[in-house]
């Protein structure tokens, strides 16, 4: 007796009538590659980052710059295919604000996505948008010199190789000495 939802198994790229269990796959439009990573479509936790970047580069003024990274179709085809990715990027963008569920819109953004870029256009997008992930996960705060100076002699006193890991050991220092001031006043 045969189920409509699929077995679930390790291999993550159990695909259900073109969408994929956990991962939203590529589907490649010529040869697939060998080996390397999976190429991944977008996943809900990547909008907000990646439409900005999509939104810019969907648009028929990058279709001459970037020939490549598209599809290869016709004028008219090309026009439709952009007006349909663009309204269902913006039905996607509109549900990520509200409390709506966004697998439907998310899979009929992916599967126009897929459409509209080429492989080769897919995998800069992807690399892209790695460095857009990148740069959001760290921070940059400015400091005085005296300060670094200071820095640099408690790492090599303390064979601390980065600043993160400096910080990091400083503070929780000082964590230990208020538990240990704490406990000393009861």
């Amino acid at each position: 007796m045969s189920t409509s939802s699929p077995k679930k198994s390790n291999d993550k790229s159990l695909q259900t009538e073109g969408c994929v269990d956990t991962y939203h796959l590529w589907v490649f439009h010529n040869e697939k590659p060998k080996a390397g990573r999976r190429l991944k479509l977008l996943e809900a936790d990547e909008i907000v980052f990646a439409l900005p970047l999509i939104y810019r580069l969907i648009s028929l003024a990058d279709f001459n710059v970037r020939a490549e990274w598209f599809v290869d179709l016709e004028l008219e085809e090309r026009n439709s295919h952009y007006i349909k990715l663009s309204e269902s990027l913006s039905a996607l963008n509109q549900q990520r604000k509200g409390v709506a569920d966004l697998t439907k819109a998310l899979a009929e953004s992916n599967r126009l996505l897929n459409r509209y870029f080429s492989d080769y256009g897919w995998r800069m997008v992807r690399k892209e948008l790695s460095q857009i992930k990148k740069r959001k996960k760290k921070s940059h705060i400015e400091i005085s010199n005296d300060l670094v100076m200071q820095l640099k002699e408690y790492m090599a006193a303390n064979q601390i190789d980065t600043f993160d890991q400096a910080i990091d050991s400083l503070l929780s220092d000082q964590r230990t000495l208020v538990q240990l001031e704490l406990k000393e006043a009861e």
